[in-house]
């Protein structure tokens, strides 16, 4: 008997597509992974093993999530696409180690991974959402170790990017705050079918050593954001949106910036991660915000 070659090859891919009537939904950002080779270098980037539990997002037709139950203990895979319901159950039903779960990610309370955590997270991200779900996962109370997943290589740049760069925003320091990148590498576009019209990366994310939240969380995310709301403009006008402006709280601002050394036309692309803390510090102690 000849052996059922895997979901995620061209040959394969094809016939379920064939089979079930499918199409990649531009609305939902669905590709399929159709090389072997890049879905077996994802698993490996992840360190997948026989004790992990992994939270999959976006399965698909099960090309990923195949290739991660060989060799996960459990594979929690959560799909929006009501679509591929039967397909999902079809393709996966020799594994015992999947459970599917027809939610939306950006919903999830992951009720399901109760007793399950600590995670991995491995996904093909729909790109469209990417930062959206990078941004629920980052603030949900999922316990994770890792996050490994595609994304568009101008999202990967972003999430590497430091102080100064073009790339450099408020995902940067969210993802930097939690993470730290443990590896990159480059798909080609003839992987997918179809074909995406953008590059694509698979990151790699490990959950900082010894992670301590900064004492004042909330805010810090409040000034980051403020510090990005307008790349033009410097950071006392950026954090003057937090208040009602006035020039008694530009002089306010500009003391707190000269306390911590921060010449007063720098703009917010230009603090790393500690000097946004330090700042936030700052504008607290000195009832700026609260």
């Amino acid at each position: 008997m000849n052996k059922i070659p895997a979901i995620g090859t061209p040959v394969r891919t094809q016939a379920i597509i064939n089979q079930y009537g499918l199409w990649a939904s531009k609305r939902l950002g669905q590709n399929f992974l159709i090389d072997l080779n890049v879905l077996q270098k994802i698993v490996e980037q992840a360190k997948v093993t026989d004790r992990d539990i992994v939270v999959e997002i976006g399965p698909g037709i099960g090309a990923l999530t195949e290739q991660l139950a060989l060799h996960a203990k459990e594979v929690f895979a959560y799909e929006i696409d009501k679509k591929l319901i039967p397909v999902l159950h079809d393709t996966l039903s020799g594994f015992s180690n999947i459970e599917i779960i027809f939610q939306d990610i950006l919903k999830a309370d992951f009720a399901e991974l109760k007793g399950h955590q600590p995670v991995k997270v491995v996904a093909n991200l729909p790109y469209y959402i990417t930062t959206p779900i990078l941004f629920a996962l980052l603030k949900s109370r999922l316990d994770f170790t890792s996050f490994t997943v595609m994304m568009q290589k101008e999202v990967a740049r972003r999430i590497q990017a430091g102080p100064g760069s073009k790339d450099y925003g408020e995902l940067s320091l969210a993802v930097q705050y939690y993470l730290d990148v443990d590896g990159i590498f480059d798909v080609d576009r003839r992987s997918f079918l179809p074909q995406p019209g953008v590059d694509s990366s698979v990151i790699s994310l490990v959950k900082k050593r010894n992670f301590k939240p900064f004492v004042f969380q909330e805010q810090l995310f409040k000034v980051i954001k403020a510090g990005f709301a307008h790349r033009r403009k410097s950071l006392i006008n950026n954090l003057l949106f937090l208040v009602k402006k006035s020039p008694e709280k530009r002089q306010q601002l500009e003391n707190i910036l000269t306390a911590i050394d921060l010449p007063l036309n720098i703009r917010g692309e230009k603090l790393d991660l500690n000097k946004y803390e330090q700042l936030t510090s700052s504008l607290i102690e000195k009832g700026f915000i609260s």
